[in-house]
């Protein structure tokens, strides 16, 4: 389990990063508040990227709209804010290196053949060595050999995947030219030294991929955190596809009181409905990551 130092040995740097496909709403904001704190309680830097690199889910000013809120929270990020979309050609040179160190193959199959053959890709191109041709697409996947079934997460301890998921090829490159977002959060968090990597529990399985594709990169990947999912109901989190209602419907003490409740600190009343920045400092002195609930999902009706 994580420990927080008062005066830490080594400089942490922890980040949000949202994609502008909607407002913000509770679920990121419960990731959002974990991470600043595990970062500011070891005085480190809270860093804000906006991971738009999934073009056709991009809303126009989403990303504006994410940033008011975090504001309106208390959230201040430190430096300059980061967007994916103007990593391109970064994400281009990694890639490349990939491809020439013979880690990826191309891949035709579709998702429906994918989802005949039981949902997880089999490898059916990892040895035809395909290459674009006839105006023929192709997705491009790393080969995932050597990627771990456990890892160690901060706040959950020790953690197994199923081998089958963990070891999938998976896809840097899609069909349509876009890179992937497993690729580009690597690279990004690569860049920017992040140390603490603290999200929802839905991308616990994707971490020893994560870690991998570091490996590969020759850098030491981030500490993996997972913080519970805030749900309507079970396996129905909130979500922007599945319509969570924005943060702009509730006050802005009571949602940052309700996310730090879910988090496992109980405000005293007086703070109940204090200005968020006031809620924030008060946790900062009195919340431990060990107060988290040690669960996957935390039932909330409110911001559905």
């Amino acid at each position: 389990m994580l420990t927080l130092n008062s005066q830490p040995t080594a400089i942490a740097v922890g980040r949000f990063a949202p994609s502008p496909s909607g407002p913000l709403h509770f679920g990121s904001l419960l990731a959002a508040v974990g991470s600043y704190l595990i970062t500011k309680q070891q005085a480190g830097s809270w860093l804000l990227r906006i991971e738009d690199i999934d073009t056709p889910r991009v809303r126009p000013g989403a990303d504006s709209a994410i940033m008011h809120a975090l504001e309106q929270h208390g959230l201040l990020w430190d430096g300059t804010v980061i967007y994916q979309s103007q990593r391109l050609e970064r994400y281009n040179d990694v890639f490349t290196q990939l491809q020439q160190r013979g880690l990826l193959y191309g891949c035709k199959c579709s998702r429906k053949q994918i989802s005949a053959s039981g949902g997880l890709y089999p490898g059916t191109c990892a040895a035809l060595e395909l290459t674009p041709a006839n105006g023929e697409l192709l997705s491009w996947r790393l080969h995932a050999a050597g990627v771990a079934c456990h890892f160690t997460d901060l706040l959950l301890g020790l953690q197994h995947i199923s081998p089958e998921l963990a070891r999938e090829d998976y896809i840097l490159r899609r069909r349509d030219g876009l890179f992937s977002y497993q690729l580009a959060v690597v690279v990004d968090d690569l860049d920017q030294g992040i140390t603490e990597v603290i999200r929802g529990a839905d991308l616990l399985s994707m971490t020893p991929r994560q870690q991998h594709l570091f490996l590969l990169l020759g850098a030491t990947a981030p500490r993996y955190g997972h913080l519970p999912l805030a749900v309507t109901a079970p396996g129905h989190k909130l979500s922007k596809q599945n319509h969570a209602t924005a943060l702009h419907n509730w006050p802005v003490s009571y949602t940052m009181a309700r996310a730090l409740a879910i988090l496992g600190l109980l405000l005293p009343p007086d703070l109940q409905q204090a200005p968020p920045v006031e809620q924030l400092a008060y946790a900062l002195l009195h919340w431990r990551p060990a107060d988290i609930p040690a669960a996957r999902e935390v039932l909330t009706s409110d911001f559905g």
